[in-house]
């Protein structure tokens, strides 16, 4: 009903505001009318109207200045008889949320009123819904030791600052979370957290995906694309394995992060972004940037503030609360709820988890499998290796025909991929090659596609 409503309409023209008022009061609506801001702001000093109808120009205050200060409190018609599309614009882009032209057509302004106030519910009711979803969002992080405390106070202490991270650690040591931890935190949650895996791309393709491109960039290029840091724009764009990026991307990174400006590929105009930028690296960066591997200036601005990650193994005390999380919380339909036994658990707890807390997940659902019906799960559902001991070393093949060069390599990569559960990290150092190469053999023989259909 329109009788709950207050509105405070602010114009120096008598017989409009009169008129308004009177119009606005037989459609239901409570209506006070000011003509002047000194009066509307005594009378703003103990009364909250749903909204507020301004007259641009006012005898004693300039009404860009009273928009501003009136928007972030309340919804703002804004009403002239000297209407302009610059001052439509500055009014808009101030925060209006209409703007309409005298003389105004009454059935008009009561349609717009109306609008205006449906919106300002809508985004009210959102707010409310989004703010109960944080206090009752607990962390992404899982655990209670201290080195894991010790994280969640930089992550706190870092969030509400518009500063590049850069977090660093092992492979499956959870360096999205913590990235996704701190937008959480910030104030940029309401917006956009777009991820970008640095190592999936070829380099083009890469700066297209984060830059996007115009038409006629490349072949295929049929029309203009956005790139994610557009789509970021206000909110954090997340670079994981920012070590694997190539040098001209690198430049390019670096005076977005100096400048804030960037080109689409194929592009001449400058754009501008928004996005807060935090990265990730199971890389020494240092190192590579003394070597020439990556750049030294891109280095120091990244480094403004890290992030270090503990390994699994050094955090030991967490892997309960990481294992019954994971079973409580794991994609697979179930009959009956699932726990382990002291024995099990004794055993993950001494194991060294070289693929860390994903290996950690993996290693859960796999047992949660293989155990059926069973409602505890036990050692033998687990398939690891001693306590603290590494996996075998020994390789062996069979075929039923003399193999190839090719079979050989197919062959080795597949056991050594199993062998260390699909860590990219773990089997770019143990086959002695890039992570981005890694990524291309598991494309090729299609060890993505059924680690997709065994999750």
């Amino acid at each position: 009903m329109n009788a709950s409503r207050s509105l405070l309409t602010i114009d120096d023209d008598r017989l409009f505001n009169d008129l308004v008022t009177r119009q606005l009061a037989e459609s239901g609506y409570r209506v006070t009318g000011a003509r002047t801001w000194e009066k509307a702001r005594a009378w703003l000093s103990g009364n909250e109207p749903d909204l507020i109808l301004l007259d641009m120009r006012l005898p004693d205050a300039d009404g860009l200045n009273v928009l501003r200060e009136l928007v972030p409190h309340f919804p703002v018609i804004v009403l002239t008889a000297y209407g302009s599309v610059r001052s439509a614009v500055d009014a808009i882009r101030h925060g209006a949320a209409e703007y309409l032209v005298k003389p105004v057509n009454l059935d008009e302004l009561e349609l717009a009123i109306s609008r205006t106030l449906g919106h300002a519910e809508l985004k009210e009711s959102l707010n409310f819904v989004r703010s109960r979803e944080r206090s009752a969002r607990k962390s992404f992080m899982v655990g209670h030791s201290k080195a894991l405390r010790k994280v969640s106070q930089m992550i706190k202490a870092v969030a509400g600052e518009n500063v590049t991270v850069l977090i660093t650690g092992e492979s499956g040591t959870g360096k999205e979370l913590v990235a996704r931890e701190i937008h959480e935190f910030s104030p940029r949650r309401d917006s956009n957290f777009v991820t970008l895996d640095c190592c999936t791309l070829q380099e083009n393709l890469f700066e297209s995906e984060l830059f996007g491109h115009e038409k006629g960039a490349f072949t295929g290029a049929d029309q203009r694309k956005k790139g994610l840091i557009e789509g970021a724009r206000g909110g954090t764009l997340f670079l994981d394995e920012i070590g694997e990026i190539g040098a001209p991307i690198q430049a390019k990174l670096l005076r977005v992060l100096e400048t804030g400006e960037f080109r689409r590929l194929g592009g001449n105009t400058v754009l501008h972004s928004d996005a807060r930028i935090l990265c990730a690296t199971n890389r020494d960066l240092k190192a590579m940037s003394e070597s020439g591997e990556f750049r030294l200036d891109l280095y120091y601005r990244l480094s403004t503030f890290v992030i270090e990650l503990p390994p699994l193994r050094a955090r030991r005390e967490d892997i309960p609360d990481l294992v019954h999380h994971f079973l409580n919380h794991h994609d697979f339909s179930r009959r009956i709820a699932k726990d382990i036994s002291p024995a099990a658990m004794e055993l993950l707890v001494a194991y060294d988890w070289p693929g860390n807390i994903r290996e950690l997940r993996n290693v859960i659902e796999r047992a949660i499998i293989l155990s059926g019906d069973a409602a505890v799960l036990e050692p033998g559902h687990f398939a690891l290796s001693q306590p603290g001991s590494a996996p075998a070393g020994g390789v062996q093949f069979s075929f039923a025909r003399p193999p190839s060069l090719e079979d050989l390599k197919e062959r080795y990569f597949r056991q050594m991929y199993e062998r260390l559960a699909g860590h990219r990290a773990e089997l770019a150092r143990a086959l002695g090659i890039s992570e981005r190469n890694v990524y291309r053999l598991i494309k090729k023989y299609g060890l993505d596609k059924a680690r997709e259909k065994s999750g």
